[in-house]
C-alpha cells in the first residue's frame, strides 16, 4: 500500500500523519508513504526577477518546504515507516493529486483543514479540491 499525505505544518496535516501510523497495522506490511509539501508560486513583480534569481526562490521553496515536512518526517521516523519527500510549487490540491497519480499511490491522506485563510472552515478547500479532483481514494482526518 502507498499513501500520499499532504502536509503544510498545521495540526490538521500532522493529524493525517499521526492517523496513518496509528493504523499502519491494519495492512499486511507498513504503507510507503510520499510526504508532500505544496507551495503556492510566489507572486512576481515586473523586473523583480532580475534582482532575486530562481535560485534564490528554488532555495526559500526548498527551505520553507523542510520545516514543512520536518515534524512529519520526525513522526515517520520514529515509527519506522518509509517515505519519500517531495516539494512542489503549484496549485495546491491539483498538484497533491498529480503526485499521488504519478508516483502510483493507493490513497491520499490530508487534514481536514489546513493553514489557509478559509482554515477555520468546517472543511477547509483543498480538502474539497482534492475530493472532487481524485480518482483516488481521499481520506480526511480531523
Amino acid at each position: 500500500m502507498k499513501i500520499l499525505i499532504a502536509v503544510d505544518g498545521s495540526s490538521h496535516s500532522l493529524a493525517a500523519v499521526t492517523s496513518v501510523i496509528d493504523h499502519a497495522g491494519w495492512y499486511r506490511e507498513k504503507p510507503a508513504v510520499e510526504l508532500l509539501t505544496v507551495h503556492l508560486p510566489v507572486p512576481t513583480l515586473h523586473g523583480f526577477s532580475a534582482l532575486i534569481g530562481a535560485q534564490h526562490y528554488e532555495r526559500y521553496y526548498r527551505e520553507e518546504g523542510g520545516q514543512r515536512l520536518a515534524a512529519a518526517r520526525e513522526k515517520l521516523d520514529a515509527a519506522g515507516i518509509r517515505y519519500a519527500t517531495h516539494i512542489m510549487v503549484g496549485q495546491i490540491a491539483e498538484s497533491i493529486v498529480e503526485k499521488a497519480l504519478n508516483t502510483g499511490c493507493d490513497l491520499i491522506c490530508i487534514g481536514s483543514r489546513g493553514l489557509g485563510d478559509l482554515g477555520r472552515a468546517l472543511l477547509g478547500s483543498t480538502a474539497t479540491k482534492v475530493l472532487h479532483l481524485s480518482d483516488l481514494p481521499v481520506l480526511l482526518v480531523k
